[in-house]
């Protein structure tokens, strides 16, 4: 008795351009660190906030503690919306300039489906959070710059985690749809549009909110955008 076996399904030429970048570097072995797993933000970052709020902690009280991890929190958002609207969707003018952005940020917008390049390496996620980090030090005491620097840092996890899940399929809850779809709007409708991907109330603050698409425009994978 023979038996057949069941057919692949081939993937779209679109879906494997979408998601398989090429290499950033030569080497294989620094193009190994441009490719980050979800889990690294986590294991990184997440230790530094919680000790850095149970550091500043016997120094505020609860109540002040609460109120300074909420204002890095907001710091945080505002840099979120800043530096991707400023600085990733800027237009240099030299080869250099444009080749270093799309290595930072071009490659994710030519391939937004690869799940290796949804959060930031290491290296420039040190950078958005120490020179901030930093200043908060020569700006606040310790108690209060250790507070703001918790909330800054908690917010950054909150950003690249939530950015990778809204690049995966359907979330299942109506706020994580909502979010989808205005990320969505950013990559395949308007990219000068939609640059909050955790806080888009600053697009709507700033005006650069998404517009509603016409009724039936889809984006990547055939969801309509709606």
């Amino acid at each position: 008795m023979t038996t057949q076996s069941r057919p692949t399904r081939p993937r779209t030429g679109r879906a494997e351009r979408l998601r398989a970048s090429p290499p950033l570097f030569r080497s294989p072995f620094l193009d190994r660190f441009t490719r980050v797993h979800p889990a690294v933000p986590v294991a990184l970052y997440g230790p530094p906030a919680v000790l850095l709020a149970a550091l500043a902690a016997p120094r505020l009280g609860w109540a002040a503690l609460a109120g300074h991890i909420l204002l890095g929190y907001a710091l945080w958002t505002l840099t979120e919306y800043w530096v991707h609207r400023a600085l990733f969707h800027l237009t240099p003018r030299s080869s250099r300039g444009r080749r270093l952005h799309w290595m930072v940020h071009g490659v994710h917008h030519d391939h937004p489906d690869d799940p290796r390049r949804l959060v930031m390496p290491p290296p420039a996620s040190l950078l958005l959070t120490g020179l901030p980090f930093a200043a908060l030090h020569l700006a606040l005491d310790g108690g209060a710059a250790n507070a703001v620097a918790a909330g800054f840092t908690a917010g950054y996890v909150v950003y690249d985690e939530l950015h990778f899940l809204l690049h995966r399929p359907s979330p299942p809850t109506a706020l994580g749809r909502r979010l989808r779809r205005h990320h969505l709007r950013h990559h395949f409708q308007d990219d000068s549009r939609g640059f909050g991907v955790s806080c888009p109330y600053w697009d709507h603050a700033f005006g650069t909110a998404p517009k509603r698409p016409a009724p039936g425009r889809t984006a990547a994978g055939g969801a309509a955008v709606r």
